[in-house]
């Protein structure tokens, strides 16, 4: 006799009872044959073959697991070939697989841990399953190696396609805001970790010429788009704006990702090396009255490259700054008025520099500017101090530090000569 010849609860052939506290707290009987039992459980032959002569045996069980014992037993009738099939749902088959584990159930244990490998889990199910299979040894690496930390190299490669992807290299670049493509970015992001996190990937030589040409490529394209910009007469100003607010972007995607890699210089040299072409672009008569959402775009990544050089996280040689500083002063101060008039003319005008981002740019720059030699500084200032829009950004505190620079300096050189005199007439 097999246990698909009777039935579980059948009372004409069942030879002992199992006794479980059911969600009221109330005992419920289950008809139940021994042979099945202990063919099923080490548990249930251990317990019935001590010549023990017990008809009723005693389960104890929650609120929280009653309906997995249950379908445990349920499963004790099933032929082997059938149990993979009869279960439903992670939580289900998680509950039953710690049942049949604790009962010594090896058939049921392993069609739980099949299942279990080849369903997809949330977050919080991943760490249900590490509790419960953390117990079960060799038999559960089916699932452990789901969960298992990657070689580095595996690693390497995903993220190395990730950028690839995420910088359209290697095929078509995807529409903006393609959800692939954001998706990519994402996870490139993710993978590298915020500082309280453990990353996954470490920034080796091969990884990091991995996303030094893909920002060649970025700005390649950007550089492409800007002069269609300026050559195409069919191309309007929303397909335009479009166009170079996907480029903006990606560059600013790559700002941040080279940020955290340490090569953000890279990226402050290319965007160096950009900005005459692209305010030529940005500025041209097509684009004087539109354009706003790339314009503050452009202004923001601008500000992380300011913020990079002017607190020396990104070291460049002064010519640079100072081309940095020439640049970028009087496009930023034209058109910070231009925004906040906007502003005041239609309120559900959304492109605006905030409070924060003005102050970034404002100590950027006195930052930037105090660090130059003299000179450079005071043609700075004569520049600014000569400029319609002087209010912003205010360099004030540099032009205070600079005349009091200057002054010590030049009583420096005074008391220099006056001390050199008296030498020379000593001797």
């Amino acid at each position: 006799m097999d246990s698909a010849s009777v039935i579980l609860g059948d009372k004409s052939s069942s030879d002992i009872v199992l006794q479980l506290k059911n969600k009221e707290g109330r005992p419920e009987h289950f008809h139940s044959h021994s042979f099945v039992l202990k063919s099923k459980s080490e548990y249930f032959a251990d317990r019935l073959s001590n010549g023990s002569a017990a008809t009723c045996i005693e389960i104890k069980c929650s609120d929280s697991n009653y309906q997995h014992h249950v379908e445990l037993l349920r499963l004790f009738y099933l032929p082997a070939d059938l149990l993979l099939d009869s279960l439903r749902s992670f939580q289900s088959a998680i509950g039953i697989l710690q049942l049949a584990a604790s009962f010594g159930c090896e058939e049921i244990t392993k069609s739980c841990i099949q299942y279990l490998e080849a369903v997809p889990w949330e977050d919080k199910e991943e760490e249900e399953i590490l509790k419960v299979v953390s117990k079960l040894g060799p038999m559960a690496m089916p699932i452990l190696n789901r969960i298992q930390p990657v070689d580095l190299t595996a690693t390497r490669n995903v993220f190395i396609s990730a950028v690839r992807f995420a910088t359209c290299r290697g095929g078509t670049c995807p529409p903006f805001r393609d959800d692939l493509k954001i998706s990519a970015q994402e996870q490139v992001e993710y993978m590298l970790g915020d500082d309280e996190d453990v990353p996954l990937i470490t920034a080796d030589d091969e990884v990091k010429l991995e996303m030094v040409t893909g920002l060649s490529k970025v700005f390649s394209l950007f550089e492409e788009e800007l002069s269609l910009m300026l050559v195409n007469s069919e191309l309007t100003c929303e397909v335009a704006e479009d166009k170079i607010m996907h480029n903006l972007s990606d560059l600013e995607w790559m700002c941040n990702i080279l940020t955290k890699m340490d090569l953000l210089k890279d990226f402050v040299t290319c965007w160096t090396e950009t900005s005459n072409k692209l305010l030529r672009v940005i500025q041209d008569s097509k684009y004087c009255l539109n354009m706003w959402g790339p314009k503050v775009k452009i202004i923001e990544i601008t500000a992380k490259v300011l913020e990079a050089v002017g607190y020396g996280n990104v070291i460049i040689q002064s010519p640079f700054r100072v081309q940095l500083l020439k640049t970028w002063l009087p496009y930023i101060r034209t058109t910070k008025p231009l925004l906040d008039a906007m502003g005041n003319k239609d309120m559900s005008f959304t492109y605006k520099m905030d409070e924060d981002l003005c102050h970034c740019i404002e100590a950027a720059m006195v930052s930037l500017v105090l660090a130059l030699p003299s000179d450079d500084q005071a043609d700075i200032l004569t520049d600014w101090m000569n400029g319609e829009q002087i209010k912003y950004p205010d360099l004030s505190e540099a032009f205070e530090v600079w005349c009091y620079r200057t002054k010590s300096a030049k009583r420096r050189l005074v008391e220099g000569l006056e001390k050199a005199g008296e030498a020379a007439l000593s001797q």
